[in-house]
């Protein structure tokens, strides 16, 4: 059998090339640097030949050291990702992390049935808007809006890039039920300083009119646009899937076909992998089977 180096030594390897710096490297392993400079000898003297370059301010990785370093951080890492998976197997939680406004408006009704149909499985919704890290963050599967292709990323794209002008029939009437796009001269506009504006409005093949540069209110959320405009408090911009409901029943209208699109949409991510765990395999299954019966577009 091949000899193989002492596993200890080439995860101290990885930190110390990672930091290029002994002390630091010690800290991230809970150690002594007396501790990490033995177990880079140790595996120094198993190559027999010097991995790093000291220098006056730290140290360097010698050519040998540059060779390796990529290799030894991409074994840990499947090490990892291999322990990671076999252990996910097992586990009855899957974790999501997911946008507000996807959440609120798309997921959360939603994410019953799902349970319903695995009741062996524990769903938890990590509702933030920042990126996830699949790496640090223990998260199973992601939802991200942008145009794909992220790399290590599997995506399977789920729709959401169109939207379009919705409000209540009270506000549609107070205006004198607009015909066409171009009849949007005196309104309020919910979010006037939203930059979906413009791109609905060249979309109509119209200059934005004079009434979004007024002061209004601004919102952070489709959803909080949304409960505005079924208060008739004005026009917003929102994807028409996250508000299905209120159009089917008539609290909202959805005055013109005219559908815009920035260009993105949103998508399920998750690590590339040999092996996915059936959890994440059974959510990704649900919902881009979900996701086709409903009115999410690209």
């Amino acid at each position: 059998m091949t000899e193989a180096p002492p596993l200890q030594a080439v995860k101290v390897f990885d930190a110390v090339a990672r930091h290029l710096n002994f002390t630091k490297a010690a800290d991230e392993l809970n150690m002594t640097q007396s501790a990490v400079s033995y177990q880079v000898k140790l595996l120094e003297g198993f190559i027999g030949a010097p991995l790093f370059v000291r220098q006056a301010r730290g140290v360097a990785l010698s050519e040998h050291g540059e060779s390796v370093a990529p290799l030894v951080r991409r074994a840990l890492n499947d090490l990892t990702q291999a322990f990671q998976s076999a252990k996910a197997e097992t586990a009855d939680l899957l974790v999501i992390s997911t946008m507000q406004t996807f959440a609120s408006n798309w997921l959360a009704p939603r994410i019953g049935n799902f349970q319903m149909a695995n009741p062996d499985i524990a769903v938890r919704l990590d509702v933030s808007n920042h990126l996830v890290d699949f790496e640090r963050d223990r998260v199973d599967a992601a939802i991200r809006s942008g145009k794909g292709g992220w790399p290590g990323l599997k995506d399977h794209l789920l729709g959401g890039g169109n939207f379009t002008i919705v409000c209540s029939p009270a506000y549609y009437e107070r205006i004198g039920s607009p015909k066409t796009p171009a009849d949007l001269s005196d309104c309020i506009f919910i979010g006037p300083r939203d930059e979906w504006w413009p791109i609905w409005f060249a979309a109509a093949g119209l200059k934005p009119p004079a009434a979004l540069s007024r002061p209004g209110v601004d919102v952070e959320t489709q959803q909080m646009a949304a409960v505005l405009a079924l208060a008739g408090h004005g026009l917003a911009l929102v994807h028409p899937s996250f508000v299905a409901e209120e159009i089917k029943t008539g609290k909202l209208l959805q005055p013109f076909a005219l559908m815009a699109s920035t260009g993105f949409n949103y998508y399920l991510v998750y690590p590339e992998t040999n092996r996915l765990p059936r959890k994440t395999q059974l959510f990704r299954d649900w919902i881009l089977a979900e996701a086709g019966q409903t009115i999410l577009t690209r």
